[in-house]
């Protein structure tokens, strides 16, 4: 079986520190359950230069390198990998955040896992002219046969896989989104995506 996993808030809290953030920046008081939108600028009603401030600061290799893992994220993963499950992490971060972010994987015992940088979101919005691994063409060329993501916005990118089962990790600004199809089944925990995945990953 081969498996995408999406990296912020599927392996790593990275919402939860930017509610801390913005607080801390510009003391906006949004607690993490009160994010109702993926898109940060809309939930916590930042300007283009607040935003893009916020989104500079967020990058930075040590705050990266800071995020807490999802409980369950890790384990889950090591014991796809150790059944031969083939599982690629593919982000929405811009390739200026991929040694970060491939060292907080390694640091958390995911070294194993192949990291690819994929422009789901057009965010050259806030990291100017910056660059991706991972060329869409390229990335429709990929198969898979489950998905872990939290994303509403990068279902999208699931369109191409008619028999694709995507695992939709349960957060505040998803919950209102129906979901595109039968294939997909909304998840509160790692937990639950083992229970969900059991029979054809172990």
């Amino acid at each position: 079986m081969k498996i995408y996993v999406d990296y912020d808030d599927c392996l790593c809290e990275t919402a939860r520190y930017f509610s801390r953030l913005v607080m801390e920046m510009y003391g906006k008081d949004i607690p993490y359950e009160k994010i109702r939108y993926f898109d940060l600028q809309r939930s916590f009603s930042l300007t283009d230069d607040q935003f893009e401030a916020m989104m500079i600061e967020g990058h930075r290799p040590e705050v990266l390198l800071s995020y807490e893992e999802v409980p369950g994220a890790v384990e889950t993963l090591n014991l796809w990998l150790n059944n031969g499950q083939e599982i690629s992490v593919i982000t929405g971060r811009p390739y200026s955040a991929y040694e970060a972010s491939r060292e907080w994987l390694d640091r958390h015992g995911l070294e194993r896992l192949p990291l690819y940088c994929l422009n789901k979101y057009g965010r050259d919005t806030f990291l100017k002219y910056s660059s991706f691994s991972l060329e869409p063409e390229d990335y429709y060329r990929m198969h898979f046969d489950y998905a872990v993501e939290d994303s509403p916005s990068a279902f999208k990118f699931f369109d191409h896989l008619p028999d694709l089962k995507v695992m939709v990790y349960d957060r505040p600004w998803n919950r209102e989104e129906a979901l595109p199809g039968e294939h997909y089944r909304r998840c509160s925990s790692w937990e639950m995506i083992r229970r969900e995945t059991a029979p054809d990953l172990g």
